[in-house]
């Protein structure tokens, strides 16, 4: 009988347990992360990024260089190059392996070659000396899909998006400013702007479907 008894309470404190440490560790932890997650914009909903209709065009935090066809005027101000796996194109747009890390090092003639043809096709369309175009203008991020630019990359856009938009040089001038962020918290990093968000503030989205 004693072993009976014995048994039963610690069946039940088994059972206790292993019912307190479901609710605590089943259903509170997940609910609590759940509510932490979705606190603030960059929220694990993926940081949505909408135009003036409410669509849903993109993410605030991934930076899809925008295209437009050859000779067509180019609106749009560009992220950074993609990271750019490929030995054979430079720019590598529209290709997702792109957006991979690359192999080449600071010694590699390859990717010399890749920022002296980029900075040649960059300085062209935004009729710059080769000189004025930024480093971060030639150089891939370490994500290949960095939404930011210098505020100097920024800068050298301007003159070609205000024509094209129909826009002053100032107006632009003062978007650029409007999505410009200063340093994380302060002091790491610098300023930045922010393409894809500039590009939805100029109105220069898809319609939506």
């Amino acid at each position: 009988m004693r072993f009976v008894q014995g048994f039963l309470r610690q069946l039940v404190a088994g059972f206790a347990v292993l019912l307190a440490l479901t609710v605590i560790l089943g259903i509170g932890y997940p609910a609590v992360v759940w509510g932490i997650s979705r606190i603030g914009t960059d929220s694990a909903e993926g940081s949505p990024l909408r135009d003036s209709q409410g669509c849903v065009v993109g993410s605030s935090l991934i930076g899809v260089d925008p295209q437009v066809a050859p000779g067509e005027p180019d609106p749009y101000f560009h992220t950074r190059v993609t990271g750019s796996v490929s030995e054979n194109d430079a720019f590598a747009p529209g290709d997702p392996a792109a957006a991979l890390p690359t192999n080449q090092g600071p010694s590699s003639e390859i990717l010399a070659s890749f920022v002296e043809q980029r900075r040649a096709a960059i300085a062209e369309r935004e009729g710059v000396d080769p000189a004025a175009v930024p480093p971060d203008a030639v150089t891939g991020s370490g994500s290949g899909v960095d939404p930011a630019i210098s505020p100097e990359y920024a800068a050298v856009q301007v003159p070609r998006v205000a024509e094209v938009n129909g826009m002053s040089v100032g107006d632009v001038e003062a978007l650029v400013a409007e999505y410009t962020a200063g340093p994380q918290y302060g002091v790491l990093g610098a300023k930045a702007v922010n393409v894809p968000e500039l590009n939805v503030a100029l109105g220069l989205t898809s319609p939506c479907s």
